[in-house]
């Protein structure tokens, strides 16, 4: 069990990481992630929001305290990983941050459903 504890809180953290640094992005040079989104066909005015929901999807996870705001906090991440694959595919650019960010999100979802139950009062 403490292997899976390990793997668990090494791809939470690694994947919070991921995300944090993403929304940081977001907040610290918005004109050029603005840009970068307008360039890929995204509206920018969504750059702000993201970042803010990155920064909730985070504390969820980390604190696994309400079960289906952990759940969207997960889908959330699941889906702004997928979308961001498919631009960067399309685009010819890096996948590697998605691929790891992707695989991240599955480990760190799985094992902490064994690892971290949450409360049982809890929906």
């Amino acid at each position: 069990m403490k292997t899976k504890t390990i793997i668990y809180w090494v791809a939470t953290i690694l994947l919070c990481a991921l995300m944090t640094y993403s929304a940081s992005m977001y907040f610290s040079n918005t004109e050029m992630i603005q840009g970068y989104f307008e360039s890929h066909g995204y509206p920018s005015y969504i750059v702000i929001p993201l970042a803010i929901a990155k920064i909730l999807g985070i504390i969820m996870l980390l604190t696994r305290k309400v079960r289906w705001l952990t759940d969207w906090a997960y889908a959330g991440f699941f889906f702004d990983l997928v979308l961001a694959g498919g631009v960067h595919y399309v685009h010819k650019e890096d996948l590697l941050f998605v691929i790891v960010g992707i695989v991240m999100l599955f480990v760190s979802f799985f094992l902490g459903n064994l690892v971290r139950p949450y409360p049982t009062n809890n929906v």
